[in-house]
């Protein structure tokens, strides 16, 4: 079993497929929030599906937009179960607290060292704590 334990930035708990993006993203202009894909052409993961999945990621990069984006995620039912920062970010953490405070289900963001990122497998199901540990159950 994998086991990597974060700092808590938002609380909560949820699971699912882990999507590891090597390179940081931007959720302004780099994500589709209705679809719940990575929109960015120039993204390596270009087309990929965030909606339901444990997002495992370097960095957030961009504006304030990005709260925005992950508000109308949340909105539209297509956010990732989970957010892996290895940089913290509070302006994504700020649409997931906004969200929660206008009714949506929120999601936890935890921040974890990207090394420990690393040794977390592709596409194998994840779970995330209320206390920052993601878990891989053995397949």
């Amino acid at each position: 079993m994998g086991v990597v334990a974060g700092r808590v930035l938002v609380a909560g708990e949820g699971g699912g497929p882990l999507l590891r993006l090597d390179h940081a993203i931007s959720f302004w202009g780099g994500v589709d929030p209705v679809a719940g894909t990575i929109c960015d052409p120039r993204h390596p993961d270009f087309g990929a599906s965030i909606a339901g999945t444990v997002l495992a990621i370097p960095a957030a990069v961009g504006s304030s937009s990005s709260s925005a984006i992950m508000l109308e995620l949340l909105r539209e039912g297509t956010a990732p179960a989970a957010i892996l920062l290895a940089r913290a970010d509070a302006i994504l953490a700020l649409g997931v607290i906004v969200g929660r405070e206008l009714g949506y289900n929120g999601i936890p963001i935890v921040e974890v060292p990207v090394e420990q990122l690393a040794c977390l497998e592709q596409g194998a199901p994840a779970l995330v704590s209320a206390t920052g540990v993601v878990t891989q159950p053995d397949s």
